[in-house]
């Protein structure tokens, strides 16, 4: 688990740009959402942030989806375009606005195979670690997963 102290998270009052650019300073893929109190109100991850209802008019009538088996030769061209078009009207949205509200979470008490379970069951990339009144108190990802497993197999072969 990666203790609260050493992850990124933001107030639903983040802005979409401010946390953009936290997923890309930090080189993640997602993060928790808390109050003020430090009580999880949800969760957002990149996907959340670029497809936005208000701007998902892409996928609908204006060539975003590609059928075709070779795409034109300007394909990656107009998709860079239509991203920064994405991105400009991200302008004034906030996290609140694009998060999953009230997400699955497991608590401090979970043992470690529930906890993997639930990730490889519903294919989530993180889940919030809260104690028993609902205040973050970590996050428990795919890549700690990844990580545990590899020590518990170098412990096992010495």
């Amino acid at each position: 688990m990666t203790k609260k102290e050493d992850l990124c998270a933001v107030k639903p009052s983040t802005t979409v740009d401010e946390a953009l650019q936290i997923l890309v300073e930090s080189r993640i893929t997602g993060f928790p959402v808390i109050n003020d109190d430090c009580k999880l109100v949800g969760v957002v991850s990149d996907y959340d942030l670029l497809a936005l209802d208000s701007i998902s008019g892409l996928s609908r009538g204006s060539g975003w989806v590609d059928t075709s088996l070779f795409p034109e030769v300007d394909r990656t061209w107009k998709t860079f375009n239509e991203i920064q078009h994405l991105l400009s009207k991200a302008n004034g949205k906030v996290v609140d606005d694009v998060m999953t509200p009230s997400p699955l979470v497991v608590h401090e008490t979970t043992n470690l195979e529930d906890a993997v379970r639930l990730l490889l069951e519903t294919k989530f990339r993180r889940l919030p670690v809260v104690d028993e009144a609902g205040k973050l108190v970590g996050i428990i990802t795919r890549g700690n997963m990844v990580r545990a497993a590899l020590q518990i197999k170098h412990a096992s072969e010495n």
